[in-house]
């Protein structure tokens, strides 16, 4: 990351965030809060009351036209269709190679308000949120896959819209209190299309922190009156804004990827430990093949969660050894303010990849003992 200057895309939101205190930076071509206060007082304050997120830079597409839910199923490790409105789902973007384009989540919601539907006859839209680093790509990526002559078109409503993120214990409970429906009320990773502080939203109950909580979608327009109405009830609970520091941390400790860090081009989805995510069974999709050929040869490292004594936090590129020997790299890493224990992921070779392993990270030349731990670190307390 680096200093944020004026060729930055600013988000709905960017004035707002200068205006109070932000230290803002370069995130993927956007310029992001990095963090209001300190990481760990907003780390803290999003797992035990709320963090209200601005996520704007994720790419926002829309799909129209004829088919459109069993065209994104070839293209999803994750499978799209049949799968019925008020559903999201988690996926894999991947080529024919089986290497991750992006990690992405799709959304099959009924249309209302501005969220017209996909086909001309029926009442339904799809809407595919992907990473911000990603979104030129991507959307080149669906353009060349749309079959010639075919009605199918993408409309990138990225910069029309904002999407604002808010997690935590309370999270659902203020969005409910300005909102037409009330989230407790969805599926975990379902949606619908509502009203909120009195404007058209698609509500979601999604999020990249390990808490429950969920994402608006809304119109850039209405984006700064909608935070700010968000920003008082939280702010009355020991909540308010997050920046991406602390939605690292959070994410880190629930054991969620990061594209750029657990995912790339260069590791192929069978490497995961994202099976979840890859339905093969009565379907198939691009980089179906490759991903079950890597899945039955066993040879590629895996991704693993380890626990390293002492509080020194390792990063990623950090070797990880045993008895000498390189068996793999950490991917992320940091000191937990949750749990109070240094964290990692890294992948591994499989054979070292057990939980309860010894292992030993070299950090800038001094070697630190280590574990294998299951994933994830963190995981929100259920409910009474």
């Amino acid at each position: 990351m680096s200093t944020a200057s004026t060729a930055l895309q600013l988000t709905p939101l960017s004035q707002w965030h200068s205006q109070h205190g932000a230290r803002m930076v370069d995130f993927a071509g956007w310029s992001m809060p990095l963090q209001y206060q300190s990481v760990i007082q907003e780390h803290h304050q999003t797992r035990q009351s709320v963090g209200l997120f601005d996520v704007s830079h994720m790419g926002r597409f829309f799909f129209y036209g004829d088919d459109v839910g069993q065209w994104i199923d070839g293209l999803m490790t994750r499978r799209i269709a049949g799968v019925d409105s008020g559903k999201i789902r988690y996926s894999l973007v991947t080529n024919q190679n089986g290497m991750i384009l992006d990690d992405v989540l799709v959304y099959h919601l009924t249309s209302d308000g501005p969220f017209e539907p996909s086909s001309a006859d029926g009442k339904d839209f799809y809407m595919v949120v992907v990473n911000a680093s990603n979104r030129e790509k991507l959307a080149d990526w669906f353009q060349s896959a749309i079959p010639a002559g075919s009605d199918i078109r993408l409309v990138d409503r990225t910069t029309e819209t904002a999407m604002i993120a808010v997690q935590g214990p309370q999270a659902n409970t203020i969005v409910g209190g300005i909102s037409s429906i009330n989230p407790d009320a969805l599926p975990y990773y379902g949606g619908k299309v509502a009203k909120v502080a009195d404007h058209w939203a698609i509500v979601s109950r999604t999020g990249y922190t390990g808490e429950d909580g969920c994402e608006l979608i809304v119109d850039a327009q209405v984006a700064k009156e909608l935070w700010e109405k968000l920003m008082g009830p939280a702010e009355a609970v020991g909540g308010g804004a997050s920046g991406l520091a602390a939605r690292d941390t959070l994410r880190l400790e629930a054991g969620m990827p990061l594209y750029g860090h657990e995912l790339s081009e260069q590791i192929n989805a069978a490497s995961t430990g994202l099976g979840f995510a890859i339905n093969h069974k009565g379907r198939n999709f691009c980089g179906d093949a490759a991903i079950k050929k890597m899945c039955e040869q066993q040879t590629e490292p895996v991704r693993v969660g380890l626990e390293l004594a002492g509080r020194r936090p390792a990063r990623e590129g950090c070797p990880v050894l045993v008895d000498g020997q390189k068996i793999g790299a950490l991917t992320s890493g940091t000191l937990s303010p949750t749990l109070g224990k240094t964290i990692a992921m890294a992948y591994l070779r499989q054979e070292f990849a057990a939980v309860g392993t010894p292992v030993e990270v070299d950090i800038r030349g001094k070697f630190q003992a280590a574990k294998v731990v299951k994933l994830p670190f963190y995981q929100r307390p259920k409910k009474e």
